[in-house]
């Protein structure tokens, strides 16, 4: 099979998923990376795999009896947001994102707009334990190629829910049964002796990169948790701050 090129019809309408708008008509994103494909084939939601010819041959184990459309390294450069393309790219459709009836872990990000910090959230949220993430109010787009590339499939293994009010996301979480957390550093409550909190079903609220929660949003959390900081660093960026209080709250659910 002769590979396609940048100039082929079906890799220049798969290139517009780049362009969130397009996303959002169709219900299709680019899963890109050999971990983002295997999540994505795993999940059942691949409209159609881009390949070199290399990566074809590279990922075929991955790949199985999966359809490839071969395409050259231009066309592939035009299709990957890396800046150094693996060579494995799926369109994908949106997956259902729906809170499970019962969680007993999940991730409120309100207005979180970093591509990366999101991802990792997600990533981290999977590795937590944690059954859903909830990306709310002007969060970025969870089918955002950075997105998806910095959650390393796990995209793909927890439902990832979009609500646009944020305060909807804080009550829905408590409605459900769910003590909401908000990661504020001037809390009242002290990770570090809050085992006891943590051991219950928990929804972690985490704010904006760079101004955190508004005081509105936080004062409708349970309880605001500070995560102590024991050197001269003025904070912790988010993924990081998300990292210690899901790994916190799983450690004290485990020990419960």
């Amino acid at each position: 099979m002769t590979p396609l090129t940048a100039g082929n019809t079906r890799v220049k309408e798969a290139r517009k998923l780049h362009r969130r708008p397009e996303r959002s008509g169709r219900r299709c994103f680019l899963a890109d990376g050999p971990k983002a494909v295997e999540g994505a084939l795993g999940a059942g939601v691949v409209v159609e795999v881009f390949a070199t010819a290399d990566a074809a041959q590279q990922y075929a184990g991955l790949l199985g009896d999966a359809a490839v459309t071969l395409v050259d390294d231009r066309a592939m450069g035009g299709l990957s947001d890396s800046v150094n393309p693996a060579g494995l790219v799926a369109v994908c459709r949106f997956l259902d994102g729906e809170l499970p009836p019962a969680p007993r872990l999940l991730s409120i990000c309100a207005d979180v707009r970093d591509p990366g910090n999101a991802g990792t959230v997600i990533r981290t949220s999977d590795a937590a334990g944690a059954e859903a993430v909830v990306l709310a109010g002007d969060s970025v787009d969870p089918y955002n190629p950075k997105t998806v590339r910095a959650s390393v499939g796990s995209l793909f293994h927890l439902p990832v829910v979009v609500e646009r009010d944020p305060a909807a996301a804080v009550r829905r979480a408590q409605a459900a049964g769910l003590t909401v957390l908000a990661a504020d550093g001037g809390g009242e409550v002290d990770l570090f002796g809050a085992d006891e909190l943590l051991a219950r079903p928990t929804a972690w609220l985490f704010g904006n990169e760079a101004w955190g929660l508004p005081e509105e949003l936080a004062a409708l959390a349970d309880h605001r948790v500070s995560i102590p900081i024991l050197g001269a660093a003025e904070s912790l960026n988010l993924a990081t701050a998300a990292a210690v209080c899901l790994y916190a709250s799983a450690r004290a659910m485990m020990r419960a």
